[in-house]
């Protein structure tokens, strides 16, 4: 019997047997390589990642950590983010950079902050929704052409429908005295909350973690099928069994909970109620260099399919041969907003767009392949906080310990290091275990925490890697 499980080989999976010890776990993993969501892939020389993955935390211990795993070899450098509406190209944050939106918009923009923000700034209740969070922060004018926008096409609902904890620092709101510099020229410093990032110098993001696989206890290729909490016993694919002491399960929370025997109905709707986007990557190479000098950057046109766009060699030169770019584009779907067509035709689509937007030369293309990812983001909608109370009650019985933020999209770290306590039986780790808008040095984080204790972990600001996945 093992003394600990852990299903999945992701990073928050390979943190946990990482910080265990991994002589003390055994990784199960359907995939045929670990690494899960942060794994790179190297096709035609050209290195490509689920997304813009950067590493810009602020905690010294991940810091450390990822610059072994690379021996060093990262760069660092300052992230240039940018904004695409209907021809224009704005700085990021757009709400601080109105000058570059076209007029009469821009004056409207101004004029509909300035009447709101009096009354948001009296508001003594929380907003109810993301979209009144939206409306409080910049006025209703720009929140609509904007960051509601944006909403639909990135976590695929309507602001309203979704609850504004998740927020954080993640969206800026802005002072007035930055909305009027902003909308007269440029602001002359930047208030995005990714300044410096790092990054591989090869191999790709999951470079950052490859020290945390060395003389993992791995069993890839390897599904399971059916889980009784109460015998403590897992059935694989194959028709074996496993027994265990401790079980961390850190695949998607629905998942788990329609593999696990005896789930009550309460549970199983709990589940059900749980939203998550699905994405498909469409990665374009073309015969030449990046015609824009952004790291990524952010589509708002809702007649476009494109939703946010990186560069490959903006990363990190190496990860696309000279002379030539690397182009990829995220398109999003969830529950409320299905794919609007098949992989191919959506790669069509998104290559003409590439081409409208001035990102790649007409005739440019030199190859195009897409990636999908049946998990993307969390969606904390009005039910995300009830679902989850309903299942880690069920759960207590089989040895949860319940945590004083389980139901909360965030984690504050300081707060954590504080009251944390060596998990029991069953436990639960990362964005889609806990179903939590984590970040890559949550995952390390998160498996740090269940080794260490009281071992005190820096508060030190925003707790963040990945923008977005």
């Amino acid at each position: 019997m093992a003394k600990t499980i852990i299903l999945g080989a992701g990073l928050a999976g390979l943190s946990v047997s990482y910080h265990l010890g991994h002589q003390n776990c055994l990784l199960l993993e359907k995939a045929s390589r670990p690494f899960g969501h942060i794994g790179s892939e190297i096709r035609d020389g050209f290195t490509w990642d689920e997304g813009p993955h950067v590493s810009f935390t602020k905690h010294d211990y991940v810091r450390q950590l990822f610059a072994e795993s690379v021996g060093g070899e990262f760069e660092e450098f300052g992230a240039r983010v940018g904004n695409y509406y209907q021809g224009h190209w704005i700085d990021h944050p757009a709400q601080v950079a109105l000058h570059q939106v076209p007029e009469p918009l821009r004056t409207r923009c101004v004029e509909s902050f300035l009447t709101s923000r009096p009354a948001a700034e009296n508001q003594a209740s929380p907003p109810r929704d993301y979209q009144e969070w939206l409306e409080r922060a910049f006025g209703p004018v720009f929140a609509a052409t904007f960051p509601v926008a944006y909403t639909r096409k990135y976590w695929t609902r309507e602001p309203r429908d979704l609850t504004a904890d998740w927020v954080g620092g993640r969206v800026h709101a802005p002072a007035v005295a930055d909305v009027l510099a902003g909308a007269q020229g440029p602001l002359g410093r930047n208030l995005h909350y990714i300044t410096t990032v790092r990054y591989p110098r090869r191999g790709g993001y999951e470079s950052f973690a490859r020290r945390l696989a060395v003389g993992a206890n791995l069993r890839l290729g390897t599904a399971v099928a059916a889980v009784d909490l109460a015998a403590r016993t897992l059935r694989l694919a194959d028709g074996s069994t496993l027994g265990y002491e401790r079980l961390v399960s850190t695949l998607p929370l629905p998942e788990f909970v329609r593999m696990c025997a005896g789930v009550p109905a309460a549970a199983r709707e709990a589940a059900d109620a749980l939203e998550c986007s699905e994405l498909l990557l469409v990665n374009v190479t073309a015969r030449h260099v990046a015609r824009r000098p952004e790291t990524w950057l952010y589509v708002y046109d809702e007649d476009k399919l494109s939703t946010r766009i990186n560069f490959t060699e903006h990363l990190a030169p190496g990860n696309a041969p000279a002379g030539r770019t690397g182009i990829q584009t995220e398109v999003y779907a969830g529950r409320a907003r299905p794919f609007p067509a098949g992989p191919d035709e959506i790669a069509r689509r998104v290559g003409d767009e590439l081409v409208a937007m001035g990102l790649v030369e007409p005739g440019g293309v030199t190859g195009m392949h897409t990636y999908p990812v049946r998990w993307a983001n969390v969606i904390f909608t009005h039910d995300t906080r009830p679902a989850l109370e309903t299942i880690w009650c069920w759960l207590e019985q089989f040895g949860l310990r319940r945590e004083a933020d389980d139901t909360h999209p965030l984690t504050d770290w300081a707060q954590a290091e504080k009251s944390s306590a060596a998990p029991g039986p069953l436990a639960f780790a990362g964005r889609f275990g806990q179903w939590k808008y984590f970040w890559t040095d949550d995952c390390v984080l998160r498996g740090r925490e269940f080794a260490h204790g009281k071992t005190p972990i820096p508060s030190d600001g925003i707790q963040g890697l990945e923008i977005g996945n």
